[in-house]
C-alpha cells in the first residue's frame, strides 16, 4: 500500500485504529458481480487540536454555480462536470497520522511498530480537504 510505512510509535502518540469493509456488489438478476474491500480509519478516535485541526471542505455556493451557469449561457460555453470516485486516497496529509497495525499483518519483530499514514484514507477526519 502506499498509503502508509511502518515506523516506531513517537513517545505520547495516539494511534488510530483501521478496520476492513466488505462490500458485495451484486447483477441485475441477484447474482454475485463482484466483491469489493476498502481498508478504512477509524477516524472517531481522533482528537482535535492533536490528530487534526479543522474539517473544512471546499464546496462551490450554489449562488456562484448558478452565476457561472448563466454566464455560460448567456456566452454559448459549453459546461464540463467531473467527478473523482477515488479522490480522498490522492489527498497529502498535513499532520501526522499513526494508525495501529492491520490485524494478521504484522510481521515478526515489528509487532510494537505503528503505521504512518502518508496518504489519506477513508474515515479520517480531515480527508475531505
Amino acid at each position: 500500500m502506499d498509503n502508509m510505512g511502518a515506523s516506531r510509535s513517537p513517545p505520547r502518540c495516539t494511534t488510530t485504529g483501521c478496520k476492513w469493509i466488505f462490500k458485495k456488489k451484486l447483477k441485475p438478476d441477484g447474482s454475485v458481480d463482484k466483491y469489493k474491500v476498502r481498508l478504512v480509519a477509524k477516524g472517531f478516535k481522533q482528537n482535535e487540536g492533536m490528530d487534526y485541526f479543522d474539517t473544512y471542505s471546499s464546496i462551490a455556493r450554489l449562488t456562484t454555480i448558478r452565476v457561472l451557469i448563466g454566464f455560460a449561457s448567456v456566452y454559448n460555453l459549453l459546461i464540463y462536470q467531473i467527478d473523482v470516485k477515488t479522490v480522498f486516497s490522492y489527498g497529502e496529509l498535513e499532520e501526522k497520522i499513526y494508525m495501529d497495525q492491520l490485524e494478521g499483518f504484522v510481521a515478526h519483530g515489528n509487532e510494537r511498530k505503528v503505521c504512518k499514514l502518508v496518504k489519506s484514507l477513508y474515515g479520517l477526519k480531515q480527508i475531505p480537504k
